[in-house]
C-alpha cells in the first residue's frame, strides 16, 4: 500500500507511528496511508524554515517572482497527473479537478506580479529636509492549515502570495487527500524555490495545534468548519499569531420574478450540485420571491436535478462525483433525513444512490427540499452535499433578510434584470461576497476572498492585495539629510571593488 510522508528540508521525511486512511472515494477502498506527524516532527521543518528564510527574504522580489512563472509552467505540465491525483482522493470529477488547480494558479500568477504589490509609499518633503517612506516585509516563518474539499487551489492561495512576499511557509493539508498537497511541493522545489522554504507536514489535530502553539510561527492561515476555524482563531491569537480563519456556510441565491428562470436553473444545476456540493462557496439555498415565482422555478427544477448524471470521478459525463468518505456520506444523509422529521418537503431523495461495480462508493444523489423553514436546524447548518434547499420569500425585503440574518455570510447571489433591486441588494445584503446573475461569486485573484460572521475570523482577506497585507508587515522610514559633510575620521566612506 502506497504511504504518504511528509516533505520536510526538501525530501520526504518519514515519521509518525500514527497513520489514517486515505480512500478511493468511488470504491470505498483504501488506496494509501497518510503518516499523522508530532511536534517533533513539526519542529524539524521549522528548523530547516528557520535556516532558510533569511536568504530567501533577501532575494529580490523579482527573483522570487521567476520561481513563481517556473512553478505555474511546471504545474500547467503536470496538469492531468495532478488532476487525477486530486480525483482519486478527493472524488471530484476531473473536469472539476481541474478547475480546483486552476483558480490556485490564478493566484500564483498574481503572485507572480510580486515586485509591484510589494512596492512602498513615498512623501517627499513630509516636513523641512525630510522624506517618508514605507516597505513592506516578510513576516518570517508562518503555517496554513488546509480542508479537503479544495486540496489544491487553496493551499496555492496560501502559499503563493507568503512565499512570494519573502516568507518560509509550512502547509498542513487535510490529512483525507493529502497527495496533490505534496506534490506542488516538489514541483516547487523543482521550479526553482530553496530547501526548507516550502514544506508539508501532514496530521490531524496533534499537529493542528503544534502549529498554533509555536512560538516562531508568526501568522496562520486557515480554511474549514467554523467550529474549528473560531478554535484555530482564539488558539492562535492567542499565542501571539496573526490568524486568518475561514469557516463555513450557507450561500443563498435570491431569484426574483423577472429572472430568466432556464439561467438560473443551469446555474443552480452546477453551483449546489457540483463538486458533490462540498464547496464553501456551492450555492445550497434558493430563495424565489413570490409563490408564482417558487412554483415555476420548482417546475423547472425537477427535471433538471433527474437529469444530473452522477458518476465516478473518471466519468468524463458525470456532473459529480462521490462525497470523500464514508462519514460525510452519513453526515449528509442525516442532514437528509432531518429536514424530512422537520416538516420540510422532500422532492427529490438523493439517498441510497449506487452505482453499478461501485456499490460501496461513498454517493449521494442530488436532493431537492420544498418550503423549508428559516426556524429548522437543517436550514441554520452547513450540510456540505448535494442538497438544494428552497426558502420561499413574500417579498424582496424578506428575500434581502434571510441571508442577512443567517450565522453564516460568505457568499450570495442575486438573479434578476432589474439594476435597481441588484444595487440595493448589493449595498444591504450583510454578506461578505456578492454575485448578481453570477452563482459562485468567488472573486478573481487579484481581488480578495473573505466572507462575514461566522463564515470568517480575522480582519483580513485572502489573496490579491489582502494577502499581500496579511503575510507581511510594513516598516516606516522617516530620513532626514543635514547639509554639508562630515570630515575626518568619522568620515564614511563607500567601499570600492579592489
Amino acid at each position: 500500500m502506497r504511504n504518504i510522508d511528509h516533505f520536510i528540508g526538501g525530501a520526504a521525511y518519514a515519521s509518525g507511528e500514527r497513520t489514517s486512511d486515505v480512500f478511493d472515494p468511488n470504491n470505498g477502498v483504501v488506496q494509501a496511508q497518510v503518516r499523522l506527524g508530532t511536534a517533533a516532527d513539526l519542529q524539524k521543518a521549522m528548523d530547516n524554515a528557520l535556516k532558510a528564510q533569511p536568504a530567501w527574504a533577501a532575494t529580490n522580489p523579482q527573483r522570487r517572482a521567476r520561481v513563481m512563472f517556473n512553478f505555474k509552467a511546471l504545474v500547467e505540465q503536470n496538469m492531468d497527473e495532478l488532476a487525477h491525483l486530486l480525483s482519486s482522493e478527493h472524488g471530484k470529477v476531473i473536469a472539476d479537478a481541474k478547475g480546483d488547480i486552476q483558480r490556485g494558479l490564478e493566484v500564483i500568477e498574481f503572485s507572480c506580479g510580486i515586485p509591484h504589490a510589494l512596492k512602498g509609499e513615498y512623501t517627499q518633503g513630509a516636513g523641512p529636509g525630510i522624506d517618508v517612506f514605507s516597505m513592506r516585509q516578510p513576516l518570517g516563518v508562518v503555517a496554513g492549515i488546509t480542508p479537503f474539499n479544495f486540496p489544491g487551489m487553496i493551499p496555492m492561495w496560501m502559499f503563493g502570495v507568503a512565499i512570494a512576499c519573502g516568507n518560509a511557509f509550512i502547509l498542513k493539508p487535510s490529512e483525507r487527500d493529502p497527495s496533490v498537497p505534496v506534490r506542488l511541493a516538489q514541483l516547487m522545489q523543482e521550479a526553482g524555490l530553496p530547501d526548507g522554504i516550502l514544506q508539508v507536514v501532514n496530521g490531524d489535530k496533534e499537529m493542528v495545534d503544534a502549529i498554533l502553539d509555536h512560538e516562531d510561527i508568526k501568522a496562520v492561515s486557515f480554511v474549514g468548519s467554523s467550529d474549528i476555524a473560531h478554535y484555530v482563531y482564539k488558539r492562535g491569537v492567542a499565542a501571539g499569531k496573526r490568524v486568518q480563519a475561514m469557516g463555513g456556510a450557507k450561500n443563498h441565491g435570491i431569484v426574483m420574478p423577472d429572472a430568466d428562470l432556464d439561467q438560473v436553473v443551469n446555474d443552480l444545476s452546477g453551483a449546489a450540485f457540483g463538486s458533490a456540493g462540498e464547496r464553501c462557496m456551492a450555492l445550497p439555498v434558493v430563495v424565489p420571491v413570490g409563490d408564482k415565482t417558487a412554483n415555476a422555478l420548482r417546475e423547472k427544477l425537477i427535471p433538471a436535478i433527474e437529469k444530473l448524471r452522477v458518476g465516478v470521478s473518471t466519468d468524463a459525463e458525470a456532473h459529480y462525483g462521490p462525497v470523500v468518505n464514508a462519514a460525510h456520506k452519513q453526515k449528509v444523509e442525516n442532514y437528509i433525513q432531518m429536514g424530512v422529521d422537520e416538516g420540510a418537503e422532500l422532492v427529490v431523495d438523493g439517498r441510497g444512490f449506487t452505482l453499478q461495480g461501485h456499490e460501496k462508493g461513498f454517493f449521494v444523489g442530488p436532493t431537492l427540499f420544498d418550503h423549508v423553514k428559516p426556524t429548522m436546524q437543517s436550514y441554520q447548518e452547513e450540510i456540505f452535499g448535494p442538497v438544494l434547499q428552497i426558502v420561499r420569500a413574500d417579498s424582496f425585503e424578506e428575500a434581502v433578510r434571510l441571508p442577512s440574518d443567517h450565522q453564516y455570510g460568505n457568499g450570495v447571489a442575486i438573479f434578476t434584470r432589474n439594476g435597481h433591486a441588484a444595487r440595493e441588494f448589493a449595498a444591504r445584503v450583510n454578506v461578505g461576497m456578492v454575485g448578481i446573475n453570477v452563482p459562485i461569486p468567488v472573486p478573481v485573484a487579484y481581488h480578495t476572498f473573505g466572507g462575514w460572521k461566522r463564515s470568517a475570523y480575522g480582519d483580513i482577506n485572502q489573496h490579491g492585495m489582502e494577502g499581500v497585507r496579511f503575510w507581511t508587515k510594513t516598516k516606516t522610514v522617516t530620513q532626514r539629510w543635514p547639509d554639508g559633510s562630515v570630515t575626518g575620521e568619522n568620515a564614511f566612506v563607500i567601499p570600492t571593488m579592489g
